[in-house]
């Protein structure tokens, strides 16, 4: 028997059809508002486009691909230039087997399990995510996933009003990642929140006499370790100021192999830890697709967004895995809902279960400890060639801030032509900051990648010197 809608059944005669002129002017009445331009007010007006996408063609799908291809010649990737990128998304191994079995008809087509009972494979998955999220992070529960760590961050804030009696004062350290606090500022700007940044001390840490200033008053306080500038902060250093401020404390985490050997949030008291697990096993594709992760104390988990899997026994005492707390923006008790921006990333969030399991304890240190060593390597070659110096004297793990007297972008433009792709400017971040760049070092550089990189910065300061 067909699945396709009975096309005689009037619920179904309009099932696709989008709205029509005469539907559009009713819906505007009633929200109260004239115009379909009133709903676009807040996008500033030099970001809309006011004229029609020149798009080439019409063309045959040969020419189209023709076109495509050229266009993707122009794209400079790893294959031909060493990348020593980061700044929230890294270049670590995805082993083989990953990509193929995400191939799997069983896995590629699913996402929400909407008739959960019926997925066991799917829910077993997302609990083991969810399980490592919890061993990781030393905390107690973790969410099915989110869509990426930026909105994880968007997520970390609101559950933290919620329960903030009323408070309506959110500090975020300047170090966390930019874009991160931009979209953070994104999502509240018509809920009455307070967002405070406080800036860091000479060492690349949060400044901790600002930090205790900011805190009074504040529902949270949240910082990354690794930072957007490297270094890694003082846990307990600042969950005491944000204990002392009846805060709750929420640790951004965007480098995730870094779980592997730095000492997990959760160990220090921290109440939510968030952040983007693209690092583990998930290759950097233009973008995306990212995912985010969340994981709360015991006392937080009726407040999580999104969905959870839990492990109970069926009819006959078999174990069986069930969706719970799964109090979304689609499901019965929408009016409920913790969140509308609550998106799981399934398929990518299995990559990444793939990836900790087949890496376990031994493999994702060992991968933590390449990244933490290399680093360390590089940073004392660059350390050691005059006019270059390393601005943060705190402990980094794979990723650190170099200086020179010259503008970061013209030393970058300079190992592009040795084909590396040197760094990130701080400058688009922190214009303060025109001779700074972020360097990531992970597991996949070798050692003769880390030595020309060392001597083509010498050479480009060399050169701006002359």
């Amino acid at each position: 028997m067909s699945n396709l809608p009975d096309p005689t059944d009037e619920s179904n005669a309009h099932r696709y059809i989008p709205n029509s002129s005469g539907d559009l002017p009713e819906m505007l009445r009633i929200i109260g508002v004239d115009s379909i331009d009133r709903l676009f007010e807040s996008i500033p007006d030099d970001v809309k486009l006011d004229r029609l996408l020149d798009l080439p063609g019409p063309w045959s799908e040969i020419e189209s691909r023709r076109w495509f291809r050229e266009l993707a010649s122009r794209n400079r990737t790893t294959v031909d230039h060493v990348s020593f990128l980061g700044a929230g998304a890294y270049a670590h191994y995805q082993p083989a087997c990953i990509d193929q079995l995400l191939l799997r008809a069983e896995f590629l087509t699913a996402y929400t399990p909407y008739q959960p009972e019926v997925s066991q494979g799917t829910l077993q998955s997302i609990f083991e995510y969810q399980t490592h999220q919890c061993l990781l992070t030393g905390l107690d529960v973790a969410n099915a996933s989110l869509y990426d760590g930026s909105t994880a961050l968007c997520e970390a804030v609101l559950l933290a009003e919620r329960v903030g009696k009323g408070r309506k004062k959110v500090v975020i350290a300047k170090s966390v990642h930019p874009h991160y606090t931009a979209t953070v500022r994104t999502y509240v700007q018509n809920l009455g929140l307070e967002i405070v940044e406080v800036g860091w001390s000479a060492d690349g840490r949060i400044d901790l006499d600002a930090l205790r200033t900011a805190a009074s008053g504040a529902f949270a306080i949240t910082v990354q370790s690794p930072n957007f500038l490297g270094v890694i902060e003082d846990y307990d250093a600042v969950g005491k100021i944000a204990t002392e401020a009846g805060a709750a404390k929420i640790a951004v985490i965007a480098e995730a192999t870094s779980l592997g050997i730095v000492s997990p949030p959760g160990a220090h008291g921290f109440d939510i830890a968030v952040g983007e697990g693209q690092a583990w096993g998930v290759p950097t594709q233009f973008g995306g697709p990212y995912v985010g992760f969340m994981v709360v104390k015991d006392a937080l988990k009726r407040h999580m967004p999104g969905r959870l899997v839990g492990e109970t026994v069926d009819v006959d005492g078999r174990r069986a895995y069930v969706l719970t707390l799964a109090t979304r923006e689609q499901h019965i008790r929408r009016g409920k809902a913790t969140s509308n921006i609550c998106t799981n990333e399934a398929l990518v969030a299995l990559a990444a279960n793939m990836y900790l399991s087949l890496l376990g304890k031994v493999g994702l240190r060992e991968v933590a400890t390449q990244c933490l060593q290399k680093a360390a390597y590089l940073r004392a070659k660059l350390a050691s060639i005059g006019g270059v110096s390393l601005p943060f004297s705190g402990p980094i793990y794979n990723e650190f801030v170099v200086r020179t007297p010259y503008a970061a972008s013209q030393i970058l433009e300079d190992l592009e032509h040795g084909r590396i792709l040197g760094g990130i400017p701080l400058a688009q971040f922190y214009p303060e900051q025109p001779n700074d760049f972020l360097v990531a070092v992970t597991e996949l550089h070798t050692r003769e990648n880390l030595d020309h990189f060392a001597a083509t910065v010498s050479a480009a300061v060399s050169r701006e010197r002359r």
